[in-house]
């Protein structure tokens, strides 16, 4: 929220001499973040006076263009001009060559006198051109930073001034004013209205506030349904049961004026706020926005056919808004309509067929009270963020309706010359919602804050932000209160409110800073230490953990989510997907880690291992619910049970991706690229860690390396992962680096499989007995069965066995291979002989010729 510091002082006691640098200061004490300060006097400078012409001479030049020669007074006639400065002409008249053409002779212009600074740091100096030189210039708005209209000079006349000539321009069109930019959190609606910010510097400087809302209330007419514009509120289909419309006041004016200016006044405070001036009509509107909070909406009353009904939309609907876009309604949006069908979104945006125009005389006034729930889902499902829904979803004061609407139509009395219509239609559907009091006990704020706060400081703080307290007992002589919270402060809804309210009026400054002492509890689940205890390991081993955004395609769904090709996974769709390319829920972690890999490569990162432990979204048989609960309700057993049922089956997997070199080149070594045996090697980490026995076997999926892909499978034969090196068209369409390989393990199944204990064996002091064996087996017999097969024949002796080699060639008969293997022996109590070792070997490649046919070879 941006608050003009001229426009603050009238309603909160803010020195003449104070700062936006200042205010903010003052505002960070009850809790405003402070964000910018904007001054346009940083970026324009005098001297910038009033000019009147004099005389226009027009010349033609050779490059086709006409230019206006003119003499332009800037001092009063008959006065001596008091600037100095190199081309400020001592008489008071300044030769000046201007391009446009929307003047005449007496007009009176704004002048940029010689010395003056413009924005975007344009410096006006005098300077030779078209044969004359020209001592200054005659600005439009855009050079003077005030708007973007560039088609003319800015003629004072045409905006309703008639200042003296001389006068500073800058002060005549508010430029010296500046504005405190305040971050308003959701929760503190009211933040965004003078009002509101009034409110709050009153109590940050502990000054008395007066509430200027109640003025405008007290001057407004009496509401008279039967005299007022006719509406009706029929919102057929309210959500969570709260109608989308609980007030609807309507004034009329008429006669204004389609062409009276914007005041200055009003176009400089509304631009340091941030809102652009379009015409008086529209900037009235705005203005009362900002000044009470209350969003206002104008429609031209000779376009509005017979009475305004504020309903739900109907199934097939359109409605073009004031951006000139049809746009398809929803059965939830709340619209305004009259016997043409709908005429705005309530709260949002209105309809181009009611606009107000250069041609609208008479004009129709709504303030309207409006649902923030209702509000909230029209403008995030129309994609229409305004100033006006912002205002709506985050609560609006439900009692200010009539004071806005008297405070708009006061303008357009005032400024556009309009006539008042003398009774108002305020229309009210069921009950005016009421704040429920809360109740608080004295000594409350202290438990929760660690400063003592005395019941009269409490009484006296909650009184200054307009709670009502009504007082009540404790027990034991204990003070406590009913605290009914201001109507402004729909927030306030618990004693923790309360609390939080008496810290931040009383001084953050003054609570101590010290560290809580952590609650003895019951630590990490079985589940946590083991995640926590894979990421640790593979961290440790040296790869980057990375975090991605769990949004994917469907066709990546498709291809990491089931190893056979042209299989559709079902897939959760979301409903507001941040890109419509990325509309699904991810089923596997493969999609984000390779995206990861691939942005990095191409920034120039060629060696590359990341991992990712989170979780995928597999949808259940009930995808979403007919619920959408309100915030801050408890909901019914059976709404919890179908919001329950639909929430998706979110299992933990853990990811891994591999590109380029396990270490660059060094002296005396060479780099070896990272393959799929290190993917494998990974995968074996991650189930060491857990402390569960994993078998690997060969495998297809349709995103892997024919022949160069693993699977992996727990001891009761349950699939548990993959991993090996990506298919070359994955790669390829992917412009992923070459020889990219992958692992993904379902890392709850792992966990579940996880034993109780593992039992530490003893080390044995006594010394190995090693011995090499190769066998010949067929060249489709994974070498993993071959070992498991081994270490079953070898008997307890055997410590280890693992492959060192596989060979296939021209010597060796068709369909086989040689696999050879080290085989690592050792008895507990007993150095093992020569004799005791191959006698284990010797079972062990008998066992393997029965099963599987092994041949040694010699």
């Amino acid at each position: 929220m941006r608050v003009p510091l001229s426009w603050l002082r009238e309603y909160a006691p803010v020195p003449e001499d104070a700062t936006a640098e200042q205010v903010l200061d003052t505002m960070v004490t009850v809790g405003f973040e402070e964000e910018e300060v904007h001054r346009p006097t940083d970026e324009i400078q005098g001297p910038v006076v009033v000019g009147q012409v004099l005389s226009r001479e027009p010349e033609e030049h050779s490059n086709g263009k006409t230019v206006n020669w003119c003499q332009v007074r800037v001092v009063p006639e008959g006065q001596e001009q008091t600037l100095t400065g190199k081309g400020i002409d001592p008489t008071g008249v300044q030769g000046i060559v201007c391009g446009a053409h929307n003047f005449e002779v007496g007009d009176k212009v704004v002048v940029t006198l010689p010395g003056a600074v413009l924005p975007g740091d344009f410096r006006i100096t005098p300077r030779k051109t078209y044969g004359h030189t020209s001592a200054g210039m005659i600005a439009s708005v855009r050079e003077l930073g005030i708007g973007e209209d560039h088609d003319g000079i800015l003629v004072l006349s045409r905006i309703g001034l008639d200042p003296e000539i001389g006068a500073d321009a800058l002060e005549l069109l508010g430029l010296y004013d500046e504005a405190a930019e305040i971050n308003v959190t959701p929760d503190r609606g009211y933040g965004f209205s003078i009002r509101g910010v009034a409110r709050e510097y009153s109590h940050a400087v502990n000054q008395p506030f007066h509430d200027f809302v109640l003025d405008a209330a007290d001057r407004a007419p009496q509401a008279n349904d039967d005299a007022g514009f006719p509406v009706e509120l029929a919102d057929q289909n309210p959500i969570n049961g709260v109608p989308g419309c609980d007030r609807f006041v309507t004034r009329v004016v008429t006669g204004i004026n389609p062409e009276a200016p914007t005041p200055p006044w009003m176009a400089s405070r509304l631009r340091l706020a941030g809102i652009r001036s379009l015409s008086l009509p529209v900037d009235i509107s705005n203005y009362v926005m900002l000044e009470f909070g209350q969003p206002l909406h104008f429609y031209d009353l000779a376009t509005l056919q017979d009475k305004i009904t504020v309903r739900r939309a109907q199934a097939g609907e359109t409605l073009t808004t004031l951006d000139d876009k049809q746009r398809t309604l929803d059965p939830e949006d709340l619209l305004i309509t009259d016997a043409s069908g709908p005429i705005g979104i309530a709260g949002v945006m209105g309809g181009a067929s009611t606009e107000v125009s250069a041609q609208t005389a008479d004009v129709l006034v709504e303030a309207a009270h409006f649902d923030p729930i209702t509000i909230a889902r029209s403008a995030r499902r129309h994609r229409l963020p305004s100033e006006a829904s912002k205002r709506f979803e985050r609560g609006v004061d439900p009692t200010i309706q009539a004071a806005a609407a008297q405070r708009a139509v006061e303008l357009l009395v005032e400024l556009a010359g309009g006539s008042a219509q003398d009774a108002a239609g305020d229309v009210v559907a069921g009950q005016r919602p009421e704040p429920q009091a809360v109740r608080l006990e004295a000594d409350y704020p202290a438990q929760r804050v660690g400063v003592e706060y005395s019941p009269e400081r409490i009484e006296e703080l909650l009184i200054q932000i307009g709670c009502s307290l009504e007082s009540t007992t404790a027990g034991e002589g204990q003070t406590a209160w009913m605290v009914t919270p201001p109507s402004w402060r729909s927030d306030l809804v618990a004693q923790e409110d309360l609390a939080e309210e008496v810290a931040r009026l009383d001084g953050y400054h003054k609570i101590p800073s010290r560290l809580p002492v952590a609650p003895p509890g019951r630590g990490l689940t079985r589940q946590q230490i083991g995640r926590r205890r894979v990421m640790n390991t593979l961290a440790a081993a040296g790869l980057t953990e990375v975090l991605d955004y769990p949004f994917v395609s469907q066709a990546e769904n498709n291809l990491w989510g089931d190893a056979r090709a042209g299989t559709h996974v079902p897939s959760i769709k979301l409903f507001n997907p941040i890109s419509e390319a990325k509309g699904w829920m991810r089923v596997s972690l493969l999609p984000g880690l390779l995206e990861t890999l691939r942005r990095n490569h191409s920034r120039g990162f060629r060696d590359l291992a990341l991992f990712q432990a989170g979780l995928v979204f597999l949808p259940a048989s009930q995808v979403g619910s007919r619920h959408v609960p309100a915030g801050g309700l408890k909901l019914d057993d059976d709404v919890l049970a179908d919001v329950n049922a639909g929430i998706p089956e979110q299992p933990w997997r853990v990811g891994v991706v591999l590109a380029g070199q396990e270490a660059p080149t060094a002296p005396g070594m060479g780099a070896r690229t990272l393959g799929w045996q290190d993917a494998v090697d990974y995968a074996f980490m991650v189930a060491d860690t857990l402390g569960v026995e994993m078998e690997v076997a060969n495998g297809s999926h349709q995103g892997f390396h024919p022949g160069r892909t693993a699977t992996f499978t727990t001891a009761d034969g349950a699939l548990v992962g993959w991993a090996g090196e990506l298919h070359p068209q994955i790669v390829a369409a992917g412009n992923l680096p070459e020889r990219t390989c992958a692992v993904e393990l379902d890392l709850d199944a792992l966990l579940a499989a996880r034993p109780d204990g593992v039992q530490a064996q003893d080390l044995s002091v006594h010394t190995a007995a090693t011995q090499d064996v190769a066998l010949l087996v067929d060249a489709d017999l994974p070498a993993g069965v071959l070992v498991t097969t081994l270490r079953e024949g070898a008997g307890d002796l055997l410590e280890d066995v693992r492959v060192f080699d596989v060979y296939q060639g021209d010597r060796l008969p068709a369909g086989q291979k040689s696999v050879a293997l080290g085989m690592r022996f050792r008895a507990p109590d007993r150095t093992l002989t020569a004799d005791e070792a191959s006698a284990s070997r010797e079972a062990a490649v008998a066992l393997a010729a029965e099963r599987h046919g092994a041949v040694l070879r010699g």
